[in-house]
């Protein structure tokens, strides 16, 4: 980030607030049967995640008017300028559906189109990971009992002893490559489930990969400074840095010895 420190604490400030207000709107609708909406990707939206997205992106223009926001509900305002933050209120909405606290909120700050902030914030567990590019991830759980866990990831010298996650067997459906067979038969482990807070395992060594892919950029842009502040990397499954035209695929690594092979068992199965 190549703003002054006090731009930044002050930048940081705004995401935590907007994940304060999201939480805030969201708790009240877990485990209370709220009726989904199907969008045109047929994947559910409910009341929690526009009524989130809405608070959000207020507590965000009254604080940072000249930056950009880019939602998930309701698409790019303000365009135009060095800054723009990316937010997904509720990232796991099958998951909230079913009652599962694994869901998440995400907010990114990208400048130039890079992620240098990143929060991923667990609203009932009140769990809260906050990146920020040059600093070390952050891990705070807010709520009592207080959930366990040091950020920073594990060493994973060899694929054969790695933890392998994934949201869902469906999104591998939608793999640009055949491989994710090659990469799954390899590891010690696969387990689905987690949308983002997956991440934030892997950020605390609970995990070593997760490969996934059909992502949006709200679904991975506050992820890259949360694993990469706490000792992993993020990439595409070819291991380049993602970017707003990058194909939806993303791998991301605890031990980033493992990046190389675990990229070169998914896009060419060896």
């Amino acid at each position: 980030m190549t703003v002054s420190l006090h731009d930044a604490d002050r930048l940081l400030a705004a995401a935590e607030a907007a994940a304060d207000v999201a939480g805030c709107v969201i708790r009240p609708f877990f485990r209370m049967g709220v009726a989904a909406d199907d969008k045109s990707d047929e994947s559910p939206v409910t009341i929690a995640d526009r009524t989130a997205e809405r608070a959000m992106r207020a507590v965000l223009a009254e604080r940072l008017p000249e930056h950009a926001v880019l939602g998930e509900e309701f698409g790019l305002e303000r365009d135009g300028g060095r800054y723009c933050w990316v937010i997904d209120p509720v990232d796991g909405t099958r998951a909230f559906l079913t009652g599962r606290p694994i869901f998440g909120t995400l907010i990114a700050l990208l400048e130039d189109g890079v992620p240098v902030l990143g929060v991923i914030d667990q609203p009932v567990t009140g769990e809260r990971w906050i990146g920020v590019r040059g600093r070390p991830t952050r891990y705070e759980s807010r709520h009592e009992p207080r959930w366990g866990g040091v950020p920073g990831t594990r060493r994973c010298g060899a694929i054969g002893l790695a933890e392998l996650s994934c949201t869902s067997p469906e999104m591998i459906a939608g793999a640009p490559t055949p491989h994710w067979a090659a990469l799954s038969g390899q590891v010690k482990r696969v387990t689905w489930g987690g949308d983002c807070y997956a991440y934030g395992l892997l950020a605390l060594g609970q995990i070593d990969v997760i490969a996934e892919c059909t992502m949006k950029i709200w679904d991975w842009a506050a992820l890259v400074p949360v694993v990469e502040g706490a000792g992993g990397r993020v990439t595409d499954w070819h291991g380049q840095a993602l970017h707003a035209g990058s194909d939806g695929t993303v791998l991301a690594v605890g031990d980033p010895a493992l990046l190389e092979v675990a990229s070169s068992l998914l896009t060419t199965g060896g």
